[in-house]
């Protein structure tokens, strides 16, 4: 049974929320606390899964809880739930928090946004794993690319477009930009189209503040090997995303898939950022013993940290409050048969996408390029493989050339 703890210091607010979620009792293990001191006095002494905070509390704030919630309990799913609060408050609570909701929040939306967020939490055994990916923040970006950002929010008159191309240009900051822009942090509630989009719809005063101020975004720094693996791993990344949005718009997919498997495949392997980066020995040897023992890249990391990239991807993303539709590609994307997809999704998309990337860099015999054929019988598309792989190798050449 999860453990949810929720914080305001309105004993009416707490007693409202007893009473909307009075029938999930069944499912919750509930408890409420009327400050911070006490919500970190329970938090010492039981075990929790998700805290729920306001904002605005006297004594200590809802940014300041959940800060001490992150370095003494780094496990914990970490929610705001808040009114209208001022933009200095709100900046404060962006890194702490995991995702924001705005006040009033029925029944429904709260318990379908902690389900969400625990949901995909099971797929890591490795519990150092599971409390790492729960520590995050942000990833880091390409220092290239970093200082290209830097370099226009401080130039006399910085392009919000420009901002939002180079964003999309990296996977660290398109998954924190996605992340803040799909939260309530900021009002937006429509569907996004892509890292352009959300930049633009955050405004230029919100981004400078995120990047300059609050710093969202932290630049890469370790060995040379892992800042190879790195750069190879964004590249193969673009090709995916623009290959994925290129095959769903072959199959007349609506508007909102296509940006999805665009953004998916731009985010597919976004585990592997936060193995190689974090763990960069453990991940070497998860490399070498693919290489040397021909087996996937998933196997081996699976042998090493008991989990691999689709699974830590999909749980930070999750945990960040991405849609559903790219969760679920980044979960599956190797074995799309595993999910529940009954049709042409988002998932299938990336998966082939990533599938035939693989096989055009790496030759046929790759094992990483392996089609899940199961999956594309089940939903009925076996028969177009061929032009799917005419696109794909029309969009890898493409993307080769641009380099």
């Amino acid at each position: 049974m999860r453990r949810i703890l929720f914080v305001d210091d309105e004993p009416r607010v707490l007693e409202g929320l007893r009473r909307m979620l009075h029938s999930l009792r069944g499912e919750w293990d509930m408890e409420f606390a009327q400050s911070g001191q006490e919500a970190l006095e329970s938090l010492d002494t039981k075990e929790f899964d998700v805290i729920v905070s306001d904002m605005r509390m006297p004594a200590m704030d809802g940014a300041e809880l959940l800060s001490k919630v992150r370095d003494r309990h780094p496990q914990i799913a970490r929610i705001v739930l808040s009114g209208q609060s001022d933009s200095e408050t709100i900046l404060r609570s962006v890194e702490p928090a995991h995702q924001y909701l705005s006040k009033p929040c029925d029944a429904a939306t709260m318990k379908s946004t902690i389900d969400r967020t625990l949901a995909l939490r099971e797929l890591i055994s490795n519990d150092v794993l599971q409390t790492l990916v729960t520590m995050m923040e942000s990833l880091p970006c390409l220092p290239s690319i970093y200082t290209k950002l830097m370099q226009e929010l401080r130039s006399p008159s910085p392009s919000i477009n420009k901002i939002g191309q180079i964003i999309s240009s990296d996977v660290s900051m398109t998954a924190k930009i996605l992340q803040l822009v799909n939260s309530a942090f900021f009002g937006v509630s429509h569907h996004i189209s892509g890292p352009t989009q959300a930049v633009n719809l955050l405004g230029l005063q919100t981004v400078r503040a995120l990047v300059l101020v609050v710093r969202v975004f932290s630049q890469f720094k370790g060995n040379k090997q892992i800042e190879h693996l790195v750069e190879e791993l964004w590249k193969h990344s673009i090709v995916v995303g623009s290959a994925a949005k290129s095959i769903a718009s072959a199959e007349n997919a609506a508007r909102d898939i296509l940006d999805d498997a665009f953004m998916a495949g731009l985010l597919h392997d976004v585990g592997k950022l936060v193995l190689a980066t974090n763990l960069p020995d453990q991940y070497a040897r998860a490399m070498k013993l693919a290489q040397e023992g021909d087996m996937s890249v998933v196997s081996a990391e699976r042998e090493v940290f008991g989990a691999a990239h689709p699974d830590v991807g999909a749980y930070l993303l999750g945990l960040w409050g991405l849609p559903d539709p790219i969760v679920e590609a980044v979960a599956f994307h190797h074995r799309p048969s595993d999910s529940r997809a009954a049709q042409f999704a988002t998932l299938t998309a990336v998966h082939v996408a990533n599938a035939m990337e693989h096989q055009v860099r790496s030759g046929k015999g790759c094992v990483e390029g392996e089609i899940d054929l199961s999956h594309l019988s089940d939903i009925g598309l076996s028969d177009r493989l061929d032009a799917w792989r005419a696109t794909s190798i029309q969009i890898t050449d493409k993307e080769n050339d641009n380099a």
